[in-house]
């Protein structure tokens, strides 16, 4: 295991320094009464009736939207213990009459199986599952402590921001809100500065892959007893950025001036992945380090954004990792709000259920979390060794109901019950895979688009196919593909690193992906892929990129898509044509991170120790 530890190292998610200097870089009322009545008292008595059904009725219907709302309308504690503490909900602040609008959820048939081609067992030799630290002898005497399913992925979270990598549990949603552009130009409005991070012999500089920031406009009444400057408390149109880089910091910016909403926090721990908040609107942020640093052995982060305080960590040398003492952690964590369970997948090989046992009072601003019950799974490849196709998910996982698809370092794009912990199918990607799939309800069924990289020398040391997939979520069966031949470099790979966009609005019949080193180690293309076929609607050739793209919309639905490349220039393009509308060049170095936008804000990392605040004109 020290061995495969030592192979890791120099791996390719976002490159040491070292490495990097060597390259250039979404009624009726039914009136009553008796006929022998007088009129008159027939008119008052069915006045009256009415007016006590109907106060009856909007009593009923309130309370029952109050108990089928419960994350809107319940004080705080999510674990249920403490349950109406007095509180209000802490995402969008609703008018009164929004309350009893009961929210539409489209629902679809969903009943996820395998086929021959798919079945668990062609490329997962086993499973295990450890509860509360004891291993269960049979993965099917597991009973969840709680049903976890989710909904469609723009019911994940009602809050105003980005809370997740690519925004929601089905990861379609990397802005938020409209853009407004008229000119179709990009302005570089404000930067930061950020800094580097040595451990060992590497040392990590800035924002790298997947880096995405975080966004949230914060309700006042949470700002009050959070340790921001008094000028970002006062500003009720304020939206925090907050964003952890590979120094070890996570930074707190406003996203309009880039101007500090309170001081950096310090962990210590380079971070490649985006972190997650919490989809309730709780001033929480779970972030994994994705490296092990002078402080000690990589871990996750559960950080109380009230006071930036840590209440939690976990996953450092877990013993029960088929990886050894590996545990990096880049992936973007899920919350179920129902069960208040934490779900996060890591690099070691496990996947964690957590459940949190959360208590927040708005009011008074008191937060704490009481872990308890602790689940892990684990699996184990067929291909699974020290060498090659290696143990862990490094993707940002995605959700429906209770079914979360990930793939991994070793080929596996794998759906597992959340609620059993067995798995369903599981499809052969090829490669390390780090794109994180994507679903998508295309007529009333369930799709995922996913891609995968080149790992130098598993398949190759020269070139490779590299697919870009459609796969059907019900069975793991491939669609369509639509290949490129790749070349890559070790520690530095081609194919696919990025996350694709799936278009909406104007955008609906397509999807956006980056294909890094297409024809040479220093190219790459933006393609456009009808999700009809995979067909290509056009390419956009540049240097190559591992950011993920980002579609941004109009009001009226038309959209751009926006994107970041190795040479440091981001890209604005018609979605449909592909026709240049604009580039900007913020860095001499590479931007590996993924952008994030809010209205007609976009913010990205650089790895030359930069974060950028563009304005969409």
């Amino acid at each position: 295991m020290n061995k495969k530890r030592n192979v890791d190292s120099g791996r390719k998610s976002a490159r040491p320094d070292y490495i990097q200097k060597t390259i250039s870089q979404k009624s009726s009322g039914k009136r009553s009464g008796k006929v022998f009545f007088p009129k008159t008292l027939i008119k008052t008595g069915g006045i009256i009736i009415f007016v006590l059904l109907l106060g009856f009725a909007g009593n009923k219907f309130f309370l029952s939207v109050s108990k089928t709302d419960s994350r809107k309308v319940k004080a705080v504690s999510a674990s249920g213990a403490d349950e109406e503490k007095g509180g209000w909900i802490i995402g969008k602040t609703k008018e009164t009459k929004d309350m009893v609008e009961m929210k539409k959820t489209k629902e679809i048939n969903f009943q996820p199986h395998c086929v021959d081609s798919t079945k668990p067992e062609n490329l997962i030799s086993y499973t295990n599952i450890e509860v509360d630290g004891n291993v269960l002898e049979n993965i099917g005497d597991y009973k969840a402590d709680g049903d976890i399913s989710f909904n469609i992925g723009q019911d994940y979270t009602d809050v105003d921001g980005i809370v997740t990598f690519r925004g929601n549990s089905f990861r379609d949603a990397p802005s938020h809100g409209y853009a407004d552009m008229t000119d179709f130009r990009l302005d570089k409005l404000w930067s930061a500065d950020t800094g580097s991070l040595s451990s060992g012999s590497a040392v990590w500089t800035g924002s790298g892959w997947t880096g995405q920031p975080l966004m949230m406009k914060w309700p006042k009444e949470v700002k009050a007893h959070m340790n921001m400057t008094e000028k970002a408390k006062a500003d009720d149109e304020l939206v925090e950025v907050i964003y952890a880089c590979m120094d070890g910091y996570v930074y707190f910016l406003d996203l309009r001036t880039g101007e500090k909403t309170r001081d950096p926090l310090y962990l210590g721990y380079t971070f490649k992945g985006a972190g997650a908040l919490d989809p309730r609107g709780y001033p929480i942020m779970y972030v994994g380090a994705g490296y092990n640093s002078n402080e000690g052995t990589a871990k996750v982060f559960v950080v109380n954004l009230l006071d930036c305080s840590v209440m939690y960590t976990f996953g450092d040398n877990d013993e029960f990792s088929l990886r050894g003492s590996l545990s990096f952690f880049d992936g973007s964590a899920l919350v179920d709000a129902e069960t208040d369970t934490l779900i996060y997948p890591g690099e070691n090989g496990i996947l964690y259920l957590i459940r949190l046992n959360t208590k927040y009072d708005l009011n008074s601003g008191t937060l704490s979390i009481d872990p308890g019950r602790t689940v892990k799974w684990r699996y184990y490849g067929t291909r699974s060794s020290t060498e090659s196709f290696w143990l862990g998910m490094e993707d940002s996982a995605a959700i429906y109901k209770g079914y979360i698809f990930m793939t991994d370092n070793g080929g596996n794009l794998m759906c597992l019950d959340l609620n059993t912990l067995q798995l369903v199918w599981v499809q052969d990607t090829l490669d390390d895979s780090n794109s994180t799939p994507v679903l998508e309800i295309e007529k009333g069924h369930l799709y995922l688009y996913v891609s995968t990289s080149f790992r130098l020398g598993w398949r190759s040391y020269d070139t490779a196919t590299v697919p870009v997939w459609k796969i059907d979520a019900e069975t793991g069966e491939i669609v369509w593909h639509t290949d490129y031949e790749c070349t890559t470099d070790d520690g530095v790979s081609g194919g696919v690193q990025s996350t694709i966009a799936c278009g909406k609005n104007s955008l609906a019949d397509y999807i956006y992906v980056t294909v890094a080193k297409t024809s040479d180690n220093a190219s790459g293309v933006l393609a456009c892929l009808r999700k009809s076929d995979g067909s290509k609607a056009w390419e956009d050739s540049s240097s190559y990129a591992w950011s993920s793209p980002v579609c941004v919309y109009n009001k009226d639905g038309s959209g751009k898509v926006l994107y970041c490349n190795s040479t440091g220039d981001i890209r604005l393009l018609d979605g449909k044509t592909g026709k240049q509308e604009d580039v900007l060049s913020v860095s001499e170095g590479v931007i590996e991170a993924s952008p994030a936008v809010y209205d007609n804000y976009a913010v990205v990392g650089t790895r030359d120790c930069k974060i950028w605040g563009i304005r969409l004109q």
